[in-house]
C-alpha cells in the first residue's frame, strides 16, 4: 500500500494541547460511548491539556453521527471509507495538534488508567512506549486457549522474522513522542491489522528508543479480530514489510 495518494504532514504541535489521544473506529456504535467517557474521566483528571480523535473508517452503524452528537469541544471525528485499522490510525495520528499522541483500541481493552506508566517513559526520553501483554507483570483476562498460543506463536515469529524486539507488537496501546510521530507516520505504508509491527520495524531501524511497560488486558466481546484468518495475514505482512525495506521505501528522510 502506499500513501502517495495523499499528502503526508502534520501541524507542528498546538503548544496548549499535551496529548491527543486517537481512537481508530469500525461500527463500533454499541459500546465506543463506554470507552470515550472512561477516557474523557481517566485523562482530564491528569490535568494537562488534551484533545481527542475518533478516526472512523467507514462505519454503516452510525458509529461517527453518534460520536459527533457529543459535542464535547476537545473531540473530533473523522469520517472516511473504509481502507483498514492502520490507514485510520494514520489519519488520526496525522490529525493530531498534540505533542504526544496515544492510539487506543475502541473497546478499551487496555483500560486507559494504564496511561500515566506509559507517560512516564516519555519523560524518561524514550520515543515510543508499548503496552505489552507479553512483557512480565502484564495481565491476560477473558482470552480464548487458541487466542493464547496463537498470540504466543505470532510474537516467536515476529521477532525472528522481522528483527523486532518488542515481545508485544500488536496490543493496541501505544504512545509515540514528537519525533516518533515525525518519522515513523511519515513512512507508514500499512493500512491494515498488521500497522503496529510496521512502526516498530521502522522505530528499530531509525535508532528510536522503544520501552515496553506491561499492562492489564481484558479480551472485550466483540472483537473484530479472526485470530486465524489474521495470524495468516500478519505472517504474510512481515514479509512484507522486509520487502519494503529492501526496496528503499522507508529510506525517505521524514
Amino acid at each position: 500500500m502506499s500513501y502517495s495518494e495523499f499528502q503526508i504532514w502534520r501541524d507542528a504541535p498546538v503548544k496548549d494541547i499535551a496529548l491527543s489521544v486517537v481512537i481508530p473506529t469500525y461500527n463500533e456504535a454499541e459500546r465506543i460511548l463506554p470507552t470515550l467517557a472512561a477516557i474523557a474521566v481517566s485523562v482530564s483528571g491528569l490535568g494537562i491539556p488534551w484533545e481527542l480523535i475518533v478516526s472512523d473508517d467507514g462505519s454503516r452503524d452510525g458509529t461517527a453521527d453518534l460520536i459527533g452528537a457529543l459535542g464535547w469541544s476537545n473531540l473530533r471525528v473523522l469520517q472516511h471509507a473504509n481502507t483498514g485499522k492502520g490507514g485510520a490510525v494514520w489519519r488520526g495520528v496525522t490529525a493530531a495538534r498534540g505533542a504526544r499522541v496515544l492510539f487506543a483500541d475502541a473497546d478499551n481493552s487496555t483500560p486507559i488508567e494504564e496511561l500515566p506508566r506509559l507517560l512516564a517513559q516519555l519523560d524518561r526520553g524514550y520515543e515510543v512506549v508499548v503496552g505489552s501483554r507479553a512483557a512480565s507483570g502484564a495481565t491476560e483476562t477473558n482470552k480464548s486457549a487458541l487466542r493464547r498460543l496463537l498470540s504466543g506463536g505470532l510474537r516467536l515469529t515476529a521477532r525472528t522474522l522481522s528483527g523486532v524486539t518488542v515481545q508485544d507488537t500488536q496490543c493496541g496501546f501505544k504512545l509515540f513522542g514528537p519525533q516518533a510521530v515525525r518519522e515513523l507516520f511519515s513512512r507508514q505504508q500499512m493500512q491494515g491489522f498488521s500497522f503496529d509491527l510496521e512502526l516498530l520495524y521502522l522505530a528499530h531501524k531509525l535508532g528510536l528508543r522503544v520501552a515496553e511497560v506491561p499492562v492489564h488486558w481484558f479480551d472485550a466481546p466483540g472483537s473484530k479480530v479472526s485470530s486465524v484468518r489474521d495470524s495468516l495475514r500478519f505472517v504474510r505482512d512481515i514479509v512484507a514489510v522486509r520487502r519494503l525495506d529492501q526496496r528503499g521505501v522507508y529510506n525517505r528522510s521524514a
